[in-house]
Order: structure tokens, then C-alpha cells, then sequence
């Protein structure tokens, strides 16, 4: 590797890196980037046996901003995207209800449908001056206690794997759909209303949301693959990469901020200890080969209830036929078990509640299995979480490290907030090097 300095070093080539790059090339500043794993795009990658393709569980695109969703459909040309209206329901009570289930109680058992319209309507005029603190809080105000308990508290425990009162609610206002009154007395009776939700209408792409990340890499600059960082001296202005020491003017970072922090630099005690506080929770999941399409149409499935292994079930191969063979289906199954399960045990009582929710007819529609880990699913937005980055935040300033995208500003974001934050950061680190950098 050479020993020339580049103004900008990018370390991860996901989706904010990939993106950082090709707004660093359009601005003509010279920068490398690297990255750990053998291939490009981070949790963006599509993995392919025997006719099946796997995403890294659902990855698709909610596009806000008209021109990311330009350049975005530009990248693979518009033939290559499917644009899909969700279908998505929620299993509880041994019943399918419409998603959001805040909104769609029409068809549960009556007294539990009644419940929760009932302390929705007070809790819509609740006048009181409630403290909303936790994402407890959160629920019982804006949903109360009938939907908070049946749905909004167990399904959110099982996907974080921490009861919501340990999170705080500076996350959700853009993830959770709070229905008007009119929406929740429509869909407990049945009437059909707007699709609510950030994610009623994604982007996809035909062949898995892998080739969106191998199409930025194409504009990226060449991508340095299995270059593992093993330390980062910020006073000096070098990283160890693989035994080779880059010298650099700026990082943009997307390694995970606990990793950046704790392992990475050797900050000031202070920042380190409220690198130990920042918290993330694990995801254990199938991917499932089907022998047959699935039973249902569905996109995914929410299962709050707490007999069930898993907390959501999503079908590739219902996003885009592409991703499995003729005939055939690729599913993926989030357990909300945190320890690693074993496959012989854990797939036959999987295998019984698809059947039972109807995703497939009989347990022998099951081709073959794969368990898969992301290490880092979900970042906590726990109690300790503001004061830490707090803390962090300046030092990394002070180091010339920009830490983005979702790991490394530590954050609940979307693919195109992964990308904005990419372009964002490059366009920074351009203003911060002026003319000479360039």
C-alpha cells in the first residue's frame, strides 16, 4: 500500500461509504477506501444457492427526497427496480389483522378489539400532561394500554430485546405510525383506509438489494476489500490497516462508534467509558428455501405474541419472483432469541407456526435452512445513549474523524438515510479541505 497521503480516508464500504466516495469523486478530491469484508455493501448484500437469493433480512428502499430517488433509480436503470405497494399484516390472537395493528383491529376477538379502541379513545382525549420519557410512554399515550399491550409493548420487546422502558421515544415519531382517531374507529369496523406507515410504498431492486450496493461500487473509487483496521492514531494522523500504516488528513468513518471508540483510537478516559455505554441488540435469523411458492402474498408478517420464536417473517421472493426459482420461495424468519439457536431444534417448531400463521402449507415445503447473525441489528436508544454521544462527539471532532451512517453516528435509520449521510459527510470533509485538498 502506498505511503502517499490522501486528503480523505474512508473506512467501510457500505452504503454511506460508497456514497461518500462517489461524491468525493465528482468533486474531484483525492480519497481511498477500505473495507474489512471480502465484498461491498455492508448489511446491503444479496447472497445466492441453488437459485435462491437472500438479502440480509428486509432491505428496502423508502425514498423521501425526489432527487436521491432520482440519481437512485438512474443507478440500475429504471427496468431494474420494482416499485411495490406493501403487503404486510400482523398475526396475533390466531387471527390476521391488517398492519399497522393500531389502526386495523377490525377481526380480532371482539373484547380485545374493543379494548383497544376503547383506551385509544382515551388516550387520544387525555388532556393530561403525561411525561413521555420511555417508549412505554410513547405507547401508552399516543396508542393506550389495550394496543400497547396486545402489540406496540411485546412485538418492540422482542424485536430490541429489552422491555421499551428501557429505550427512550427520540426515535419514533418517523417509524411508528400514530393513527388519527378516524383511522382507528375506520379499521375497527373494517373500513378500508390510507396505508399508513413511512415504508407503504419501496423501491426494489429484481434481483436483491445487493445490486444497488454493486452499483455504487461501480462510481465508487476502487474499493480496498479484506483491509482490516486494527488501530487509529489520531494525534499522528495514521491508520493501521492489514500491517500497513495510510497516512491521512480526515477520516468518514462508518465502523460502529463502540468499536471506533473502544478499540480503534485510544481516546481520553472520560470518551472511552461512554463508549461502554452505547448499546446495540443482535439478530439471529432464517433463511428459508421453499420447494413451493408461499401459501400467501404477504411481504411480511409481524407476530407480537410471545409463544411465537420469531417476531417477523418476510418473503424475498414476494418482493421480486427473481429472487428464487420458478415456482419456488425464499423467506427469512427474525427469532427474538439472542443466543445462537440450534438449527435441529429450532426449524421444526418454526416450520409448525408458518403453517399455523399460513405462510406454507406443511413443514416439508422446507427445502433447506441457514442460520444467519447480525451482529449489531438494532442500535438501543436507551438512557444512556444521548449523554454518551454527547461526550464522544467532540473528541471525534477534534481527532479529524467524521463517524456516520447508521452504526457509526448510532442511529435508527433508513437505506436512504445511509446514503444522504454518505453524501453529506464527503461534502463536509470537501468544505473542511478547501482548494488544497483538491
Amino acid at each position: 500500500m502506498s505511503s502517499e497521503i490522501h486528503p480523505i480516508l474512508i473506512l467501510g464500504a457500505g452504503l454511506t461509504g460508497l456514497c461518500a466516495s462517489i461524491q468525493l469523486r465528482k468533486d474531484g478530491i483525492r480519497h481511498r477506501i477500505l473495507e474489512r469484508s471480502p465484498r461491498v455493501g455492508g448489511l446491503a448484500t444479496t447472497t445466492e444457492e441453488a437459485g435462491y437469493r437472500f438479502d440480509r433480512t428486509g432491505h428496502l428502499l423508502h425514498l423521501r427526497d425526489p432527487e436521491v430517488r432520482e440519481w437512485v433509480l438512474q443507478l440500475l436503470g429504471p427496468h431494474a427496480w420494482l416499485e411495490i405497494d406493501r403487503k404486510s399484516v400482523v398475526y396475533s390472537n390466531g387471527v390476521v389483522t391488517k398492519y399497522p395493528f393500531q389502526a386495523n383491529v377490525y377481526g380480532l376477538p371482539k373484547e380485545l378489539a374493543y379494548r383497544c379502541v376503547r383506551d385509544f379513545v382515551r388516550a387520544h382525549f387525555d388532556q393530561g400532561p403525561g411525561q413521555i420519557v420511555t417508549f412505554e410512554d410513547y405507547c401508552l399515550r399516543h396508542f393506550g394500554e389495550g394496543i400497547s399491550d396486545a402489540f406496540m409493548i411485546p412485538y418492540n420487546e422482542k424485536l430490541f430485546g429489552v422491555h421499551p422502558r428501557e429505550i427512550t421515544a427520540s426515535w419514533c415519531d418517523r417509524f411508528v405510525p400514530r393513527p388519527a382517531l378516524e383511522d382507528v374507529l375506520g379499521g375497527a369496523l373494517g373500513v378500508a383506509g390510507a396505508e399508513l406507515g413511512y415504508n407503504a410504498k419501496f423501491l426494489y431492486p429484481r434481483h436483491g438489494i445487493g445490486e444497488l450496493s454493486k452499483a455504487l461500487a461501480e462510481r465508487a473509487a476502487p474499493v480496498e476489500l479484506e483491509q482490516d483496521v486494527s488501530a487509529i492514531d489520531w494525534r499522528r494522523r495514521r491508520v493501521r490497516a492489514s500491517g500497513d500504516e495510510i497516512p491521512y488528513d480526515s477520516i468518514i468513518s462508518s465502523i460502529p462508534l463502540d468499536t471506533l471508540v473502544q478499540k480503534l483510537v485510544d481516546p481520553p478516559h472520560e470518551v472511552r467509558q461512554a463508549g461502554l455505554l452505547l448499546r446495540a441488540t443482535s439478530l439471529y435469523y432464517l433463511d428459508l428455501a421453499l420447494n413451493t411458492p408461499a401459501e400467501k402474498p404477504w411481504h411480511w408478517v409481524y407476530v407480537p405474541e410471545r409463544s411465537f420464536p420469531f417476531y417477523r417473517v418476510g418473503c424475498y421472493s414476494n418482493f421480486s419472483p427473481s429472487m428464487a426459482p420458478p415456482g419456488k420461495a425464499s423467506l427469512y424468519v427474525e427469532l427474538a432469541d439472542r443466543r445462537p439457536p440450534v438449527l435441529s431444534s429450532v426449524l421444526p417448531r418454526i416450520a409448525n407456526d408458518l403453517v399455523e400463521i399460513g405462510m406454507i402449507r406443511a413443514a416439508e415445503a422446507i427445502r433447506f435452512a441457514r442460520v444467519r447473525n447480525i451482529d449489531r441489528a438494532y442500535v438501543l436508544y436507551d438512557h444512556e445513549r444521548e449523554g454518551a454521544l454527547e461526550v464522544i462527539a467532540p473528541f471525534l471532532e477534534q481527532a479529524g474523524i467524521m463517524s456516520v451512517g447508521r452504526y457509526g453516528a448510532w442511529e435508527y435509520a433508513s437505506m436512504e438515510d445511509a446514503i444522504i449521510s454518505g453524501r453529506d459527510a464527503a461534502c463536509a470533509a470537501a468544505d473542511a479541505l478547501g482548494a488544497g485538498g483538491r
